[in-house]
């Protein structure tokens, strides 16, 4: 009785293949329904399999679903006919209203995923897995937060960072000179680039003392928390805690006072966003994230900075592993994935878990491929023991972190004290806004740039660049190199979406061991790379998965390799053809 509203509505919607109530409930929530009490309420996401009402606008979707700055930054990535589709539909309104009446409590909405989180006891579980509208129930996924070890360096690696720029700067960094200057930030600066006009989003645990003297020059143009759902980023707890962290990384990305600090992007425009709740053992999840990055979508952010990593859980919430850190599994990596497709540099912290001999020690998002996942090194270029490593578990397997960036003894602002700072911050959590701060730049620069080829900038030029690996990636950034390395690219050049397969050569060539390749696709369809020796002998399979349309860059390794030359083949299946391009490389030892 409680859904007889909704049922002359939900007549008029598209027939649906119905499924079975227990098929649509995932395996993590039907393990935790065998064990948990049945009183006990569930945190879970609800997928529906179409748009409603909402399905008959997909033949000519209205480009006012989102501002013109993301329809501008879209169009770097897409063609005019694509940059809206189905994910920029609202849900279905009755939809949610039927899991209300069903006893839900809605938390969060993702209209790329056409989901809703929500928490319900387990009879409402039951109850909405009987809906034929819906289409999945699984568990969200909660993480805890692990502290960097107080060492803060130790690895063996030691990538020699970019040579320092010599000379009096234009701008007064104050203590924060040596983690923009181990960067090259200031070079860049001296050009008369500050990021102006940049959209930047930070998400983060809330920000707390917004008035701090280095960020009251800074451009805000908007703010909302979704976790307590409200515009204002200040945390309602007056506890020191409560968006501290989010001061800290901003300040390290944009703030500017002479003399005490500038943060690389400092002159451009940001969107803050509160994710994270410092009040439970279990801090942030990913429906708040997923909120957050179509919210920031919508506005035309350009680059987004999220300084969390999460990896651990506390009872009873469910969490991912290791083993599921594939790029693809997480809800929240997919996003992640989905936003770069969208023309949005996602950078995110690598994570505070050190290094394992056996596996990965990642945290979603920073395990998509697409993600510019950042590790942290010290002021002597070597590596942190607790910067977290790779590789993925993907087919074939990923290097991450992608870059570094100084994550020890850096200078941010005191959130508890309007004109005090702190000089001895550390964890992935202050490397990561300093990396976004670069890609801003350089989105400055080269507002036409894709995604793929402002990380393919910084990870080339970067101090691991012909060596890269587990532990640091392609090493440690050098902005200006990357600034240069986009110059003598010409990205106004490239296509704005791929519209022929393109097979790039390889670079640098030759190359010892390192380098990397970048391929356009124009249309999903299932992928291959790989590489064979001058006999026709497969040697590496870089890439083998079903991508959608766009331009990516890999990776290949050659320390194990002879010299000579190579051939690295693309091929990509799609409705029923098939294209191949090739391409020869030097490997020089």
């Amino acid at each position: 009785m409680k859904l007889s509203g909704l049922i002359l509505t939900l007549a008029l919607l598209p027939p649906l293949q119905l499924a079975s109530s227990a098929v649509k409930i995932g395996d993590h929530l039907a393990a935790a329904l065998q064990v948990r009490r049945p009183d006990e309420p569930f945190v879970v996401w609800v997928t529906f399999a179409n748009k409603g009402r909402n399905e008959i606008r997909k033949p000519v979707i209205p480009s006012s679903l989102v501002t013109e700055r993301s329809l501008s930054r879209r169009r770097n990535v897409l063609p005019e006919e694509q940059l809206v589709d189905g994910t920029d539909l609202p849900i279905e309104e009755g939809y949610v209203n039927a899991l209300v009446a069903a006893g839900a409590m809605i938390r969060q909405r993702t209209r790329w995923f056409n989901a809703v989180s929500a928490i319900a006891s387990s009879a409402s579980i039951q109850e909405i897995a009987r809906l034929p509208y819906v289409a999945s129930i699984e568990l969200v996924a909660r993480y805890g937060k692990r502290a960097p070890t107080p060492d803060g360096t130790g690895s063996g690696e030691v990538p020699p960072p970019p040579a320092k720029t010599e000379g009096v700067h234009s701008l007064d960094y104050g203590q924060s000179i040596n983690q923009v200057q181990q960067i090259n930030v200031p070079a860049v600066h001296d050009l008369g680039n500050h990021a102006e006009g940049v959209i930047v989003g930070v998400f983060d645990n809330g920000f707390r003392l917004l008035t701090h003297e280095s960020l009251v020059p800074m451009h805000i143009i908007a703010t909302h928390d979704f976790v307590d759902h409200k515009t204002s980023v200040v945390p309602s707890n007056p506890s020191t805690d409560f968006g501290s962290h989010g001061i800290e990384t901003l300040s390290t990305i944009g703030g500017y006072k002479a003399g005490q600090l500038i943060g690389p992007a400092f002159g451009a425009s940001f969107i803050l966003a509160r994710t994270e709740n410092d009040s439970s053992e279990t801090p942030v999840e990913e429906d708040n994230w997923l909120a957050a990055i179509e919210w920031a979508d919508s506005l035309g952010v350009q680059v987004t900075s999220t300084s969390l990593g999460y990896l651990t859980f506390d009872a009873p919430y469910t969490s991912w592993t290791w083993e599921d850190m594939n790029g693809r599994t997480t809800l929240i990596s997919r996003a992640a994935a989905m936003a770069v497709r969208k023309g949005i540099v996602v950078v995110n912290s690598a994570g505070n878990e050190g290094s394992n001999a056996s596996h990965n020690t990642l945290g979603a998002p920073a395990d998509a491929d697409s993600v510019l996942a950042i590790g942290a090194v010290a002021l002597n270029g070597a590596r942190t023991s607790f910067s977290s490593v790779g590789p993925t578990t993907s087919a074939p397997p990923r290097i991450k972190p992608d870059l570094m960036a100084l994550g020890t003894s850096v200078y941010v602002a005191n959130a508890d004290d309007m004109i005090g700072y702190i000089p001895f911050a550390q964890g992935t959590s202050f490397s990561c806004p300093l990396a976004a701060g670069v890609a801003a730049l350089l989105v400055k620069a080269y507002p036409h740039a894709t995604p793929v080829q402002i990380a393919t900038a910084m990870k080339s030029t970067a101090s691991n660049a012909l060596a890269p690996n587990n532990l640091v990636g392609w090493g440690i950034i050098n902005a200006k190199a990357a600034l240069d390395r986009l110059a003598s690219t010409d990205t106004n050049s490239f296509p704005t979406v791929p519209v022929t397969y393109l097979l790039e050569q390889n670079y640098p060539n030759p190359f010892n061991p390192g380098t990397t390749i970048e391929y356009r696709v124009p249309t999903a369809g299932h992928v291959r790379l790989a590489v064979y020796d001058v006999l026709g002998r497969e040697v590496a399979l870089l890439q083998n998965d079903v991508l959608p349309a766009g331009l990516y860059v890999s990776a290949f390794n050659g320390a194990g390799f002879a010299s000579g030359v190579y051939i690295y083949r693309l091929q990509e299946e799609t409705a029923g053809q098939t294209s191949v391009e090739t391409r020869t490389m030097t490997l020089l030892k």
